[in-house]
């Protein structure tokens, strides 16, 4: 018998993959983008969640910790918030460590990869979790920056956690061939929508820097934030 968790934690992950895109693409700060964002906030709890009690601890409290940190973000400074930060900041320390053991040991076996994972992978999500580790000690200690920072804290946690959605249905040919048609099945096809999210992120965070300052990311957030308007 199939596991009752697995429908919920495939519709959760198909619905943060178009909330996620519908987000990215729109104005920055606009309606659509907040509801959106906030919509795939939850699709990506259950996700991360569901994909924790099917086996895939890491993977599901890593996008946990990703769109909790990046709504914390944009959220008013508060003591619910400041108790989230740290214990993200323990959570992602944790997560950190077990990717470098999970690496080295990757690196060290014959064919340089642990349970299909390639050694790689978890130096990468491994150097990630650190850079947002050491984000987070910089909040506790100096506070959520304002302006465009603050943005650029909060886009590029989002997008990661949307990388993470689309690279565990999209690394997997078997999985895509149950919904796309052949052509799209390819390597190079599978890898595309990965590509277009860090694409997107980046031209996000450029047009962030470029930006002035316009209260409009979060509504009843006094902090101003810096928001590229189309």
């Amino acid at each position: 018998m199939s596991n009752p968790i697995l429908p919920i934690h495939i519709a959760a992950g198909g619905l943060a993959l178009v909330l996620g895109a519908v987000a990215l693409s729109v104005r920055k700060g606009g309606t659509v983008h907040r509801r959106g964002g906030l919509l795939f906030v939850y699709a990506m709890l259950v996700m991360g969640t569901t994909a924790a009690i099917l086996g895939n601890v890491g993977g599901g409290l890593m996008a946990i910790y990703f769109v909790v940190t990046a709504l914390t973000t944009v959220r008013p400074v508060s003591p619910w918030t400041r108790r989230i930060n740290v214990a993200a900041l323990v959570l992602v320390a944790g997560l950190a460590s077990l990717d470098i053991l999970g690496g080295v040991k990757a690196f060290n076996s014959p064919r340089g990869s642990l349970n299909g994972v390639p050694f790689a992978m978890f130096f990468f999500l491994a150097t990630i979790m650190i850079l947002a580790a050491i984000g987070d000690v910089r909040v506790m200690r100096f506070g959520v920056a304002r302006g465009g920072p603050r943005l650029a804290r909060h886009l590029w946690r989002m997008c990661f956690a949307l990388f993470i959605a689309a690279g565990s249905f999209f690394s997997i040919r078997e999985r895509v061939a149950k919904i796309l048609p052949e052509p799209l099945t390819t390597a190079p096809m599978r890898m595309l929508p990965i590509l277009l999210i860090f694409g997107a992120m980046f031209y996000w965070l450029w047009r962030v820097r470029r930006r002035r300052l316009l209260p409009v990311i979060v509504r009843y957030d006094p902090m101003p934030l810096a928001a590229p308007a189309e």
